[in-house]
This record gives C-alpha cells, sequence and structure tokens, in this order.
C-alpha cells in the first residue's frame, strides 16, 4: 500500500482513538456525557436480544433487529465493541471512497485527498466514537454504487437491499440506479421493443435480487417480532411527529400542532418527493452525484434534521468535488456559510436547552436559514458541476 495511504488512514485511527479515549474519561468524571443517548437504547435492545427477547422492549429503540444483533458484543463482550465497529465502518468508508474515486478516473494524489475530507473530518469521526451508527449506512451506500460502477449487480442488489432495510433514505436513490440501468427507447414507435429496453434484464435482475433481499430479512423479523417490528422499524419515521428542536424547518410547526393528526407529518414528504424526482430525471446518468443530492434534498427537507443526519450526504461528497468548477476562494466560502448557519442555530438552542429559556422562535428563523443556506449551496454545486459526459467529451 502507498505511504501516504498508509499515513492517511494512521491519522484517521489515530484520531478516532484519541476520541474514544476522551469518551471514556469525560463519562466517567463530568456530568456533561460524550456518549449519545442513542448508543445506551442500542446496548439495551441488545440485552434484551441476549436474553431472548424483543429488541423493541426498549421503548426507544426504532431501528431494525439488524443494528440489535450486531451490537450484541456490547454486552457479551465489552460496552465499547459498538463504538469500535463504527470507527471502523469510518475507515473502510473511507477505503470504498477511494476505490470510487479511482474508477471515476481521479489521479491517486487527488483522491487521497478528497479521502481525507472525510478520514480526518471531525464529524464523522465524532458521531461514531458517539456511539451513533450512520458509518454503518455509510459504508452499504457505498459499497451499492462501488459495485453498481463496477457492474457487479447482484451485489449491488443484495446490499442496496440490506441499506433499505437499515434506514428508508437510501430507497431515494431507487429511481435513478432504474433510469441508469434502463436503455433508452428508440424512435421507432413499437411498443414492445421499446418496453424490453426500458425493464431490460439489468434492471429485473437488480430489482428482483433487491426487492428479495428487503423482503426475505422483513418478513423474518416480522414473523419473530411481528407488527411491533413494522410500527417501531418503518412506520413510525413516516409519521413521525418530532417535537423537539432540531434544525428541521418544519420543526416549530410541528410543536406548535403536536396535537393534530398524522397527516401533516404526510404532507411534509411531497416536497422532498418532487424535487428527488427532478433531480433523478436531470442527472441520472451520474449515478453518486444523483445520489448525493438526493440524500442532501432529503436531509435539508426532511421533518427531523440532525447534525448526524449530514453523514448521510458527507459520505459522497468527495465523489463529486473532483469534478466541480468552483475556485477554493469560493469553495471555502460555502464552507464557511454552511458553518456559520450551524452556528446560528446552536446559539438559541443553546438558550434554550441549557439555560432553560424560550428561544423557540429563534430556533426557528434559525433552521429556515440554515434551509437557505443549504439550498444556495447546492444551487451553487448543480451549476458548477461538470457531467460525467462532458469531462470524457473534454478529454476526448
Amino acid at each position: 500500500m502507498n505511504v501516504r495511504v498508509c499515513a492517511m488512514f494512521s491519522a484517521a485511527v489515530l484520531i478516532r482513538l484519541v476520541l474514544l479515549c476522551v469518551c471514556v474519561y469525560q463519562d466517567q468524571n463530568l456530568q456533561l456525557k460524550y456518549t449519545d443517548v442513542d448508543y445506551h437504547v442500542f446496548t439495551d435492545a441488545s440485552r434484551f436480544i441476549t436474553q431472548g427477547e424483543s429488541p423493541y422492549r426498549r421503548s426507544t429503540f426504532r431501528y431494525t433487529p439488524v443494528l440489535a444483533l450486531m451490537l450484541t458484543p456490547n454486552v457479551l463482550l465489552t460496552p465499547h465493541f459498538g463504538k469500535l465497529l463504527f470507527c471502523a465502518c469510518d475507515l473502510l468508508s473511507g477505503w470504498l471512497l477511494l476505490r470510487l474515486l479511482a474508477l471515476r478516473g481521479t489521479s491517486r494524489g487527488a483522491a487521497l485527498a478528497y479521502c481525507g475530507l472525510w478520514l480526518l473530518n471531525p464529524l464523522p469521526a465524532g458521531v461514531s466514537t458517539r456511539g451513533n451508527a450512520e458509518s454503518v449506512l455509510a459504508v452499504l451506500v457505498l459499497s451499492t454504487l462501488l459495485c453498481l460502477e463496477s457492474r457487479r449487480l447482484t451485489r449491488a442488489a443484495l446490499l442496496f437491499g440490506l441499506s433499505v432495510h437499515m434506514k428508508i433514505y437510501p430507497l431515494t436513490y431507487a429511481l435513478p440506479i432504474a433510469l441508469s440501468l434502463a436503455e433508452a427507447p428508440t424512435r421507432e414507435r413499437a411498443l414492445l421493443p421499446n418496453l424490453r429496453r426500458l425493464f431490460n434484464r439489468d434492471l429485473l435482475l437488480f430489482a428482483a435480487v433487491s426487492g428479495s433481499v428487503f423482503l426475505a430479512l422483513n418478513g423474518t423479523f416480522y414473523c419473530i417480532y411481528g407488527w411491533e417490528f413494522l410500527q417501531e422499524a418503518y412506520l413510525y419515521h413516516v409519521t413521525r411527529r418530532d417535537i423537539r428542536h432540531n434544525f428541521s424547518p418544519y420543526f416549530y410547526m410541528l410543536y406548535l400542532t403536536a396535537e393534530g393528526g398524522g397527516a401533516l407529518a404526510l404532507v411534509l414528504f411531497v416536497p422532498q418527493l418532487l424535487l428527488v424526482l427532478l433531480s433523478s430525471l436531470a442527472f441520472r446518468s451520474d449515478r453518486p452525484f444523483c445520489c448525493f443530492l438526493h440524500t442532501a434534498v432529503f436531509v435539508s427537507f426532511n421533518k427531523v434534521c440532525t447534525s448526524q443526519y449530514f453523514l448521510w450526504y458527507l459520505c459522497l461528497l468527495p465523489l463529486v468535488l473532483p469534478r466541480l468548477t468552483l475556485s477554493w476562494t469560493r469553495g471555502l466560502g460555502l464552507l464557511m456559510l454552511w458553518l456559520v448557519g450551524q452556528a446560528l442555530w446552536l446559539s438559541p438552542a443553546y438558550i434554550l436547552e441549557f439555560e432553560g429559556r424560550n428561544s423557540f422562535t429563534l430556533i426557528w428563523m434559525a433552521g429556515l436559514l440554515f434551509l437557505l443556506i443549504n439550498s444556495f449551496i447546492l444551487g451553487q454545486i448543480i451549476c458548477h458541476y461538470r457531467p460525467v459526459a462532458a469531462q470524457q467529451k473534454k478529454t476526448d
């Protein structure tokens, strides 16, 4: 392995080991804990599984039982196993990014630099060492894209089915994947030949394999845990009305209508669906870029948005950056704008959470501003993105 690659990954490992040591010290000695409450939820659910009971006996466990099964060593071996696993997934995501960047024609040196934006980024390292499982999804999504770019459709379909089972949001990738696998219709008016081109062997194989994996996992867990599994793992997230303060522009509206029905929660999916559909039609030829747009749109317009959700699209950003024509100055300006948007939100959130003063209106206004900032940044990325076809044409 290249010396620079070893140095990069060694630095990434060191950062995470230091943060894990900080985590242990802070949890044992300070009132403000480092470990996220979700990690304790995962561990409690795993403990119920080791006792032969349902993980959903833990009241706030709203994930697939696969996650609880993965973390049973938290109970059987050491409570730090899950954090080590999530950090390992961070590193594996970096390796997958290197492979994908190489497949997309990026030079080794540039690929390593873009990969460093993930490996040396304090946000993914902090989220994983706090005990959030977002890096597991990053591995599944990047593995799916790598297999698709390598034309290993069966493996890609298996991974995609597992990804959607783990969390709902990768389901938005189904449309661009389907459009990229389907062949363009001919100018002939014959219906049957054009249908055969649209629903070709590759598309049908991918749909059959991924659908089978998804249904098999869900069917198995439904047989074991019943309706409770479907309710907690999927239906809860569809009708979820989280009234706690978060980055979502809808949080204050949901807070004020907390006693209302679930119809509003469903209506709020409409902007996401429309934007995902438009981006699929416009950028279907470039799967990584289209998936990045889908994820950024899904997170920005979601009913609930926390810092860990940013990792859903940040893990795809290194695949987009090599084809941006933005200057360094403009790029750094957009980064600073994104960070300022978060800081403006965090200030009133701190006042509410730690000082107990009513700052809901300020949090809501900061959330709206952050949505505008994210929309502006996405617009800049789209305007300055050089598609694969254009880049290949210029090279030729």
